[in-house]
């Protein structure tokens, strides 16, 4: 199957061809007829699959041309990370349309927010908390909003966003689509879904299964050998990209200080960064400035970052949903990928849950 059989505007097509994209990934290939017809979706797919093009693309097909009503189309996400690389990605596949977007979240001034927010978009991507101040401020109006997007919605739920959540879709018109997608299916998200959507066609592309394509090495050692070994794994594997996992952010911080005094090209990304530390953080990650990004989970979801040929966790997860978001973070585009996993005699139960769980199957070194 190609792109040209969804029968996307020319516009579109054009820019889904310079995007690099060639032919749908399944999530892509199940959903979009369904979101094109404006069937409520809950798609549920593993990080990496390109579910943000599953519903940018019908989205930006169906809002078709600016027409300055209001805010038609709002997409909801957990993280500014990954709200901006939505965005990103809206910006690109909408180049040559007249449609406008913007992000919304918080950690930043809200002004330039807020003087987007009154030019008029089309789109907006943000985050829960401050879309809601937006909206209580009155400067986000969503009485014209035709599309609803709630992406990692299990991850939101984590964070504790539920009830902005529901705030702000008390905001919305009735008769809008509802898509959800989220990596994992709880309870709370059959519940959420059971209350948002309206007879909703349900996408699953192997969701429960673990990312395909990744080598899983498994190094038990004693905590104190930890940073040593590290340095040599950097020392003799051939790591063109990598990132390295821990549980705090004090420790990502001075990690990744120790590997710059051993002339690494390291950089720490960690909740306590302000937004323009993290972004030149990312940028200086993704262009090849730093080889290694030192990180807490943080930047376990939503991080698109295709060059990242290992994953090291420092700090084994405390969660084995959490081992598979982190990770998701190599093998990506149908690449392949390493994730080296250091383990003490604390990591006895995390272990076997990541193998009863995830069917993660580990060579031991």
């Amino acid at each position: 199957m190609s792109f040209n059989n969804f029968k996307f505007k020319k516009e579109i097509m054009t820019q889904i061809t310079e995007a690099g994209y060639t032919n749908p990934t399944p999530i892509q290939e199940k959903a979009i007829p369904y979101i094109l017809e404006g069937k409520d979706v809950l798609g549920l797919a593993k990080t990496g699959t390109g579910k943000t093009a599953a519903f940018a693309l019908p989205i930006l097909e169906k809002l078709g041309h600016r027409d300055k009503k209001g805010v038609r189309a709002l997409i909801i996400a957990p993280t500014r990370e990954l709200a901006e690389q939505i965005n990103n990605s809206i910006k690109q596949l909408s180049k040559l349309t007249n449609l406008k977007s913007c992000t919304v979240y918080g950690g930043v001034s809200s002004k330039l927010q807020i003087d987007n927010l009154k030019k008029g978009m089309d789109i907006v991507v943000g985050c829960p908390g401050r879309l809601l101040d937006h909206i209580t401020q009155k400067h986000l109006i969503l009485n014209k909003l035709e599309v609803l997007v709630l992406d990692e919605a299990d991850h939101m739920l984590d964070m504790g966003f539920l009830k902005d959540i529901k705030k702000i879709m008390k905001e919305t018109p009735k008769g809008k689509q509802t898509l959800l997608f989220s990596a994992t299916m709880p309870q709370e998200i059959k519940t959420l879904a059971a209350e948002v959507l309206k007879a909703p066609i349900i996408v699953e592309t192997e969701y429960k299964e673990p990312v395909k394509k990744i080598e899983h090495i498994l190094i038990e050692m004693k905590s104190d050998e930890k940073k040593s070994k590290l340095v040599d794994i950097l020392l003799e594997e051939k790591i063109d990209s990598t990132i390295i996992f821990t549980n705090s952010k004090h420790k990502a911080k001075n990690l990744s200080r120790i590997l710059e005094g051993k002339k690494f090209k390291s950089v720490h990304f960690q909740g306590n960064l302000s937004q323009g530390q993290r972004e030149r953080a990312l940028d200086g990650f993704r262009n090849g400035e730093f080889k290694i990004l030192v990180a807490t989970d943080i930047a376990a979801r939503g991080l698109d970052i295709p060059q990242v040929t290992h994953v090291i966790n420092y700090d084994m997860p405390r969660t084995a949903e959490a081992f598979t978001h982190r990770s998701g973070r190599t093998g990506r585009a149908n690449k392949s990928g390493t994730v080296i996993s250091f383990s003490t005699s604390e990591d006895v139960k995390i272990l076997k849950d990541i193998i009863k769980i995830n069917k993660t199957k580990f060579i031991k070194k």
